[in-house]
């Protein structure tokens, strides 16, 4: 179908998969809008961004500027949570291309009062959009100065006089424009950016050796928790588990009296999915703990697992849910080579699957009105990506507060599937990143890519699934280089503990897993250890709260420095008001030293300017002059925090 717009609008970010999937911000954040925007010819074009949130009727509009080479660029600021749409808007500017060309006649002394003459229509066009009375008066005076002949130069010294320009941009006549298609960003809340959770199994709550925990014991290990600086507290699962092939310590196929079993397997006789295993408490324990939690300002994080144990009520009363052999016995969970024979999939393609997802919406909205407003999701990539979309944007549409955290160690495009469909924050490959080289090409790739719009990347050292072989009888010194790493690096952090500050390491042979999981029995832990690990995770989790600069992950820049065994990055926060240099020895056993190159022009620093920089660990202040300075790091502490005073 012909058309008479003229000018494209090519190539607008930020997208995901051309606006197929929204990006998502968080409140106040910014979105920094580009796009290619030309037209057939030379004409002066103009172009704004056009945004509103969900429950906003009419657009607000920001002019975006040209760059170089036809790429334009704006910003707008996302005030609340949800929804917001955005557009962008192009037209050929008649009032200033009319303006410019005016000009360059003017220039070549050329008589141009026919021209003025059609000035004096651009003038009228616009004189009843202008909303002051002042300038109302002025542009019908205008109109006539440029049809008087007499006046002719007034009329000239007006006509590109810099009122007129700034009445002409901000008043425009848009003939013609053109709109890209619209887009939408997702505003969550900040804990959806920034993030600190501790993990513990309650059942090793207890202060007594071979008692199960309870919600109570729990309760006595949220000061600690909370002066350890962490701000969510993350629970495995917390529901009846399977007596049915219950698994035993170490994950023996066969349980002993007294193996109390996966807490991932889920359901026995005394419920399933909205029940709480009996020796933890009743829900008002529960709900009293949430609510002591929130008093220390922290938050509890519930594990949502969607499957089964072999005795859970749901295999009885809803055994479509399942997939049976032709033999009439069920299909276990497995991951070959690894069977979980107390564990039953859910078939997801049953017939009977509309009411299945509304069971499973159904728990999350139980857990939600209990108090929770996290979730860590247990092998997401295991059930369709649909239902994911589904159920997240059921419950964000009712509880915009609920975070969901994907636990999806998997293919990259499966993780990256998961965060478009949904998912808040995900686990990373940063389990596995522990040489320079590789943790610069992973930043870079969350950082500097399309993830960055849409997948929030949250670190975690360790999990009890996994016992990465560099922490396997490793020193505090790799401990504490693990832990500034991560919380350094990014913005949502994790760690499951007491194990890793106790660095509790011992493992399956040859395997990245831990001797005597506590997946599979209850540990007994003298909670009350402090180490030279405890505090120093305490002071860098104080200091991510008090640095805007790492409370984001994608304001990055790494720096050189003359030692592969030294990694530097400069961080800030969108102001610039803060701005962070890091350097971390990747060396557990001996002392490294090499010359870093502070990023002056990022800065806005002169290169014979001194620089004061503060380590925000020892509280130590140093003068820095020049682009290169000298570092030497210890395995004692083996990391600088440096806040950088200009």
């Amino acid at each position: 179908m012909q058309n008479q717009r003229r000018v494209v609008i090519d190539y607008v970010s930020p997208s995901v998969n051309c606006g197929q999937f929204y990006i998502k911000r968080v409140v106040n954040e910014i979105v920094n809008v580009e796009a290619y925007i030309l037209a057939d010819g030379h004409d002066v074009l103009g172009a704004s961004v056009l945004y509103k949130h969900e429950k906003e009727k009419k657009w607000r509009e920001t002019r975006m500027q040209l760059v170089v080479n036809d790429e334009w660029n704006a910003a707008f600021s996302v005030e609340k949570q949800g929804f917001y749409n955005y557009k962008v808007q192009a037209w050929v500017d008649y009032a200033l291309n009319w303006r410019y060309g005016l000009k360059r006649k003017i220039d070549d002394n050329q008589y141009v009062f026919s021209e003025l003459l059609e000035g004096a229509e651009y003038v009228e066009a616009i004189a009843k959009n202008v909303s002051s009375d002042e300038d109302k008066n002025y542009l019908l005076y205008l109109n006539k100065l440029f049809k008087d002949e007499n006046s002719y130069g007034e009329a000239l010294n007006e006509a590109t006089s810099d009122r007129l320009y700034q009445l002409f941009y901000n008043n425009p006549t848009k003939t013609l424009e053109n709109t890209s298609t619209e887009y939408q960003v997702y505003v969550d809340r900040k804990k959806a950016r920034f993030s600190t959770w501790y993990e513990f199994f309650p059942r090793s709550a207890s202060e007594k050796e071979g008692v199960h925990g309870t919600f109570k014991d729990c309760e006595r290990l949220l000061p600690r928790v909370k002066n350890m600086g962490f701000d969510v507290v993350y629970l495995p699962p917390i529901h009846p588990i399977g007596e049915v092939n219950r698994k035993g310590k170490n994950n023996t196929t066969e349980a002993k009296d007294g193996d109390v079993g996966s807490t991932w397997g889920v359901g026995s006789q005394y419920g399933g999915h909205k029940d709480i295993h009996p020796e933890l408490g009743d829900i008002n324990d529960f709900k009293t703990l949430i609510n002591k939690a929130k008093d220390l300002d922290l938050e509890i994080a519930m594990d949502y697992a969607l499957q089964a144990a072999p005795d859970h009520p749901w295999v009885k009363d809803h055994p479509k849910w399942f997939k049976w052999r032709p033999d009439g016995t069920v299909q276990y969970a497995e991951n070959p080579p690894k069977k979980y024979q107390d564990i039953l999939p859910i078939y997801w393609e049953s017939e009977d699957y509309k009411n299945l997802w509304k069971e499973c919406l159904d728990i999350l909205m139980y857990w939600i009105d209990c108090g929770i407003n996290i979730f860590r999701v247990d092998n997401p990539h295991t059930k369709p990506f649909y239902f994911w979309n589904w159920i997240i944007s059921k419950v964000k549409a009712k509880h915009p507060d609920v975070i969901f955290l994907a636990e999806a160690f998997t293919a990259p495009k499966v993780m990256q599937q998961l965060a478009k469909q949904g998912y808040t924050q995900s686990y990373t490959y940063f389990t596995w990143r522990n040489n320079k080289h590789d943790l610069i090409k992973y930043i870079e790739e969350l950082t500097k890519s399309e993830l960055k719009e849409y997948m929030q990347p949250n670190f975690w050292p360790n999990t009890p699934d996994i016992n990465p072989y560099h922490l396997q009888g490793a020193s505090d010194a790799k401990h504490m280089q693990r832990y500034a790493l991560a919380g350094t690096l990014s913005s949502c952090i994790g760690i499951y503990g007491p194990v890793f500050e106790y660095m509790l390491s011992d493992s399956l042979l040859g395997k990245e897993e831990y001797l005597n999981s506590e997946k599979f029995q209850i540990t007994h832990y003298d909670w009350s250890i402090e180490n030279k690990l405890t505090t120093i995770i305490a002071k860098i989790n104080y200091i991510r709260h008090n640095n805007e600069a790492l409370q984001q992950t994608n304001n990055i820049k790494f720096c050189y420095v003359e030692n592969e065994n030294l990694i530097a990055f400069y961080k800030w926060n969108n102001s610039k008001t803060n701005n962070l240099l890091v350097v971390i020895s990747l060396d557990s056993y001996n002392s490294q030293q090499g010359m870093v190159q502070l990023p002056l022009h990022e800065l806005g620093v002169s290169a014979g300017h001194h620089v004061e920089v503060q380590d925000l660990i020892t509280n130590n202040s140093y003068n820095w002059n020049g682009e290169w300075n000298f570092v030497e790091l210890h395995p004692s502490l083996p990391f600088h925090i440096f806040k950088i005073n200009k």
